[in-house]
């Protein structure tokens, strides 16, 4: 049976979404996949995944789960999940170290590191039949403080989170103040008053389907360059400025470099057209600065 669930998650604590690989063999670094799939493969079968010694039964000892009773009902793991064991890929006692995934997730995107979301969608399969409302309390109470789940439904054999998206929805926030505030948190601070009639002139070169070669960064091996953008729009709200851009699928880095891009603009005082100028000579160099990740959101991903 396949799954599927939105996940929020803010990506400062993060070496972005993805579980990263060197050399066939995973990275041992935070990532939101990384964090999802021990919690999940804790659930499914007891095991949380990731290496050999935390894949290893808990020699008896209860779970987290198990350790943990509910509302005065005791260990509610039985309804909210059958429970009979999984098997686990990989030899643990092999020269090479295996890649142990019990359950495994497929994002509807990569997000990088600092990205935050409200919208992410992911699915996994199981043989399990899973009590969705249970099941998901559960999980999000073993999950890092900065990681949470919702809509956790079942979906069909051949729903796929990335493969099935029509298109995506990011925002990008920023203020527009000279003073600091101690309550800016990370978020980017531009000092000049932004001209908000240019930038959305600026960010209407951008609708349809282009090559966005420019504001690609070169550090992606995917050759795909088109992009089919069908909203964009920037608006004040108080002292930020917010930028909304949905389209079919985005490339490595480029609204941050879409959003360095306008502040070059702004900085500038170049006029709104230098956006189509960038875009049309598919060159990397021509655009603006990749902008810090702190500000940026995937607000939804739609089917």
């Amino acid at each position: 049976m396949r799954y599927a669930f939105k996940v929020q998650y803010i990506g400062k604590n993060y070496a972005g979404s993805q579980i990263q690989f060197r050399n066939g063999e995973q990275i041992e670094i935070p990532t939101i996949q990384g964090e999802l799939e021990k919690a999940l493969s804790t659930l499914i079968t007891g095991k949380r995944g990731n290496n050999c010694s935390s894949l290893q039964k808990l020699d008896g000892k209860k779970t987290p789960l198990e350790n943990r009773s509910c509302s005065g009902k005791g260990n509610e793991r039985s309804n909210a999940i059958n429970t009979s064991e999984n098997n686990i890929e990989g030899d643990c006692k092999s020269g090479n170290k295996p890649i142990i995934r019990p359950v495994k997730t497929v994002f509807s995107g990569r997000t990088d590191r600092g990205v935050n979301s409200l919208g992410q969608v992911v699915h996994f399969d199981t043989d399990k039949t899973i009590v969705a409302s249970e099941f998901m309390y559960h999980l999000n109470e073993i999950l890092p403080h900065d990681i949470s789940v919702t809509d956790l439904k079942e979906v069909s054999p051949d729903f796929h989170a990335q493969k099935s998206a029509k298109r995506r929805h990011y925002r990008f926030e920023f203020i527009n103040r000279k003073c600091k505030n101690a309550f800016d948190g990370d978020l980017m601070r531009i000092k000049y008053e932004i001209n908000i009639e240019r930038m959305q002139e600026a960010l209407n070169y951008l609708k349809g389907e282009h090559d966005f070669s420019s504001f690609k960064s070169s550090g992606t091996l995917n050759p795909s360059r088109v992009c089919f953008i069908e909203s964009v729009g920037c608006r004040r709200a108080g002292d930020r400025i917010v930028i909304d851009i949905t389209g079919n699928r985005f490339l490595y880095n480029m609204v941050r470099t879409i959003v360095g891009t306008l502040l070059e603009i702004e900085g500038h005082n170049l006029p709104s057209s230098h956006m189509k100028d960038v875009l049309d000579a598919k060159d990397r160099r021509k655009a603006g600065a990749t902008v810090s990740p702190y500000g940026l959101t995937l607000i939804e991903v739609q089917y």
